[in-house]
């Protein structure tokens, strides 16, 4: 293994995936790496090694992306794992652009005036749109860098722009695609409610960002439908938390979300806030969880659909993969399904179970 100088890291579904946390850098002992996580809970758990950010991932000996790790905790334990390469010693050219013709970038640096920050947004426009005079929905997503491009995404992307690209072939259910990219605050900026472990959480400014300047912005410069009903949220893990509560707190702008794999664990006042805001809250949510993600975090996600199945008006539908796993693979298989539930004319409650 090169790179012997570099600190190592794990990053896994016991720490929002965050690839460079302090808390979790592995230890040089007798020409080992060792590390010693406390307190976790008997679950399933999924991580990876980083040298501190994903472009800097583990990956195969020919430089290919490798499954996430597994262990299933019962009481303590030691494990053992070998690290055969590093993304980053693998030429760049080898992974290569796979956006879509209809996909451009909107501005590299666009100015967030609540978080005093810059981040790049991309745009899909539909096939008609430079021929037609058609007003489009808008889906807005975070983690901009896995929505559209293998080349920007850290460990593969969710093929938004291919799966719009073939559902749109008939001209109907057409829809503008906004991605934002994530940044070094990552965990912060998603999370609506400070954590312990993670630091101050800045979630309400951003789901401000949203709803008060990018949403303006696009409707100002681009031909959308600017009611709720056709304004949708999506993101997974931290990127399904912030877009659930984007939705809640924001219900005259937002109608739709797509909440995937969210970590709920992260941010202790979800329920109070569910419980809080539901009474307001309407549309259409879609849960998404991989039956191998952890018994936890499927129990956080079923714990706030009950409140807020209970509390609201809103239409609920819940999808859970039994086969399902916590990266942009089990995501991307189920966007699909999210884009049709979101756009169809549905007025009942399901919940949908994969067993297979």
């Amino acid at each position: 293994m090169l790179h012997k100088e570099d600190p190592v890291y794990v990053a896994g579904n016991f720490n929002g995936w965050n690839p460079g946390h302090k808390d979790f850098e592995l230890k040089r002992k007798e020409g080992k790496l060792e590390l010693t996580i406390p307190n976790l809970k008997a679950d399933v758990y999924e991580f990876k090694f980083t040298r501190g950010s994903w472009d800097k991932v583990s990956c195969s000996k020919t430089g290919a992306d490798m499954s996430n790790h597994v262990v299933k905790l019962i009481s303590d334990t030691s494990i053992t794992n070998s690290i055969e390469a590093w993304k980053d010693d693998f030429s760049a050219v080898e992974k290569k652009h796979t956006a879509s013709s209809n996909v451009s970038i909107i501005d590299t640096a666009f100015f967030m005036p609540q978080l005093n920050r810059n981040r790049r947004i991309w745009i899909y426009l539909p096939s008609s749109y430079a021929s037609s005079k058609k007003h489009y929905p808008v889906l807005y997503m975070h983690d901009g860098q896995n929505v559209f491009d293998e080349y920007t995404s850290g460990y593969g992307e969710w093929g938004v722009d291919e799966c719009l690209d073939s559902i749109m072939q008939n001209g109907k259910n057409e829809c503008i695609v906004v991605g934002i990219d994530n940044g070094p605050r990552r965990l912060n900026e998603y999370n609506p409610f400070n954590n312990e472990r993670f630091g101050e959480g800045e979630g309400k400014s951003y789901a401000a960002f949203l709803a008060e300047t990018l949403k303006p912005f696009i409707d100002g410069h681009y031909r959308t439908l600017k009611d709720k009903n056709h304004t949708m949220v999506a993101g997974s893990s931290m990127g399904g938390l912030i877009s659930y509560y984007t939705h809640l707190a924001y219900p005259s702008v937002f109608g739709k979300s797509g909440v995937f794999s969210p970590a709920f664990w992260t941010a202790a006042g979800i329920i109070a806030a569910t419980d809080s805001l539901s009474k307001t809250a309407n549309g259409k949510f879609f849960f998404y969880m991989g039956g191998l993600e952890g018994e936890e975090y499927m129990s956080d996600m079923y714990d706030v659909m009950q409140v807020l199945g209970t509390k609201s008006s809103a239409l609920i539908y819940s999808v859970t993969d039994a086969e399902g796993r916590h990266n942009e693979e089990a995501w991307r298989k189920w966007f699909p399904e999210f884009f049709r539930f979101i756009m169809a004319d549905w007025t009942n409650y399901v919940i949908k179970t994969d067993e297979n």
